[in-house]
């Protein structure tokens, strides 16, 4: 018997913590196999969970991700804290049985941190682990997919065996279309368009003032220095983080939506209904839409697929030669992986590229939702102080801009597109959420600020606030290529410096002769051993590091410890320890990005 319905007694609880969506996107999958073993799936962000239902559970998959270095997601902090409590008995979850799954980056230092400190305290507390915890790394070849796949058929194979089940029950085959999550419904062409972030306390009006690139003109990078006015009195710390709802480019929508033959129903209403509560939509999704703000706001075309999008398309087309391709594809083997790895993910074909290759494939209207992946808000650290600029923020953002060496077409991220084509007078929402840094609550203690690259945005609301507050111990290490190229906030770093508000230096690595080893901040770091060590030691100094993760945190606290051995007169293990002290006293903040 084959049964789309799940047995209503045989359910599973699926909590997931996320900061952009990732985790979400995992749980719904793990949801859609639940339903495929007949278990009645719940799906829960953690912020959204009573925390004193747990001890009631009997069944449990979290599915956690990584924020900044080893960080749970903010989602996540309350249902921690809960689990943190001093009080709490060592069998308190003796009745749960539980696998976690977590989401990161091998380029950090605390790979998965959430994931395996979850792990270790629910077991502390008197939890079963049922089966082994999953990791999925985005450095794999086929991104988090390289870990997750084979960590679900472990897993419900698992289940089915604490589970069985029924008699006369199979599981439904691999290949099986469940029913779309949303029915789009036809209504009066007089319905309103209503954006629900008008009605989102986190979401302020807000006006483009200045969009100037801060890079040379003929340089091949474009950062924009992005300045925003707001009606509203508007509240933030540096540090904290500015949410922008991208849209797709109007040329691009309506090319998109020609070539799925949707041009001509482009902009009639339909009532968005939801049909399957264990899958998610995306944030602020209105009640009523078109599929052209839909395929604006809401679902992305331009991604790169993950492998769930080809097991989508497999269902909507009955062309055997694109059936055939698809099934190579998603073979379970390595030669499947490695057919996809060279399709799709090494060239970084985009989802609008592969529909061109799959002619025959047509999705229908309410499986939009099911195949294309969320349009997902993106966040950037603010780059500007409330008390040096009152009711403005500031942005320093790269413009995502690429090409591959198979695909030749120049490739431009969703968000930088809009971002780029903003022009003073335009008007936008702009969500503000905290940050994960903390300054120190005497703002005489000095201040070590590491942030190459785009790095430097936190940095600069950190000392624009500093020196707002006459707080002059302000040491700024900042990394770029060139000095006359991309030395973004030049100006602002001379001047603060020249009137002995800041201690400013600055690596180039590309302007040396060639030949010439690459010269990086953790080199300065190590030039200037003996005043580092001087400040950290016996001034207490804080130390913040922003920027792309990659190898550029490892290599800034290997040159701190450097620091601390030479001067210190520590050695490997006590220079380690100390540095691990700093970042759990929170003397040391690290908020990087993959």
């Amino acid at each position: 018997m084959l049964d789309d319905d799940p047995d209503p007694e045989r359910t599973i609880l699926i909590l997931y913590a996320t900061e952009t969506g990732n985790a979400q996107d995992v749980a719904d999958r793990l949801a859609r196999q639940c339903r495929r073993i007949h278990l009645r799936p719940r799906v829960l962000s953690m912020d959204e969970y009573p925390t004193t239902d747990l001890i009631s559970e009997s069944l449990v998959v979290f599915v956690v991700s990584t924020t900044g270095s080893g960080i749970e997601p903010r989602s996540m902090t309350m249902l921690w804290n809960m689990l943190l409590r001093s009080d709490l008995p060592a069998d308190l979850f003796d009745e749960l049985y539980f696998a976690v799954f977590g989401l990161g980056d091998s380029s950090y230092e605390k790979f998965c941190w959430p994931a395996r400190k979850l792990m270790r305290r629910l077991e502390s507390l008197g939890a079963t682990k049922f089966y082994e915890t999953g990791e999925g790394d985005d450095q794999h070849p086929l991104g988090l997919d390289g870990a997750l796949e084979p960590w679900i058929v472990g897993l419900m194979d698992t289940l089915c065996e604490l589970m069985p089940l029924p008699e006369g029950v199979q599981v439904i085959p691999a290949n099986h279309a469940f029913p779309s999550r949303v029915r789009l419904k036809p209504t009066t062409l007089s319905a309103i368009f209503e954006d629900p972030l008008d009605t989102d306390p986190l979401y302020h009006n807000a006006r483009v003032k200045a969009n100037q690139r801060i890079t040379a003109p003929d340089w091949y990078q474009d950062v924009r220095h992005l300045e925003f006015d707001f009606e509203d009195d508007i509240h933030f710390s540096p540090g904290d983080i500015a949410v922008i709802h991208p849209q797709t480019h109007p040329d691009d929508v309506e090319e998109f939506l020609s070539s799925m033959g949707w041009g001509n129903i482009a902009d009639e209403p339909y009532e968005i209904e939801r049909l399957c509560e264990d899958q998610s939509l995306p944030d602020h999704l209105p009640n009523i839409s078109t599929l052209r703000i839909i395929f604006t706001r809401y679902l992305d075309f331009n991604a790169v697929p993950r492998r769930i999008f080809f097991s989508h398309l497999r269902n909507f087309t009955s062309e055997a030669i694109e059936i055939e391709r698809l099934n190579e594809f998603l073979a379970e083997s390595q030669e499947g992986a490695d057919d996809l790895y060279e399709y799709c993910f090494r060239p970084r074909r985009t989802i609008i590229e592969v529909l061109s290759d799959f002619r025959n494939v047509k999705i229908p209207k309410d499986y939009i939702f099911d195949v294309f992946p969320f349009l997902r808000p993106r966040q950037f650290s603010i780059a500007s102080s409330i008390k040096d600029h009152p009711q403005q923020l500031h942005l320093c953002a790269a413009m995502v801009q690429y090409k591959t060496k198979w695909i030749k077409a120049a490739r431009r991220g969703v968000c930088s597109r809009y971002l780029s084509r903003l022009r003073p007078g335009d008007s936008l929402k702009i969500g503000i959420i905290k940050g994960f840094i903390r300054l120190p609550i005497n703002s005489q203690t000095p201040i070590i600020c590491i942030g190459p690259g785009t790095g430097i945005a936190p940095m600069r609301a950190i000392i624009q606030e500093r020196i707002h507050d006459e707080a002059h111990q302000n040491t700024l290490y900042f990394g770029c290529r060139s000095k006359l190229k991309d030395q973004h906030y030049r100006d602002d770093w001379e001047g603060y410096a020249t009137q002995n508000q800041l201690v400013y230096r600055v690596a180039f690595s590309r302007d040396g002769p060639e030949g010439v080893p690459k010269f990086y901040v953790q080199d300065l770091i190590k030039e200037d051993a003996e005043r580092i060590w001087k400040l950290l030691d016996e001034m207490g100094a804080w130390i913040v590091i922003s920027g792309s993760s990659n190898k550029m945190p490892a290599s800034v606290k290997e040159a701190i410890r450097h620091a601390i051995r030479q001067y210190g007169g520590r050695d490997e293990e006590e220079a380690k320890e100390y540095v691990q002290n700093l970042e759990r006293t929170g003397r040391l903040i690290e908020e990087c990005w993959s």
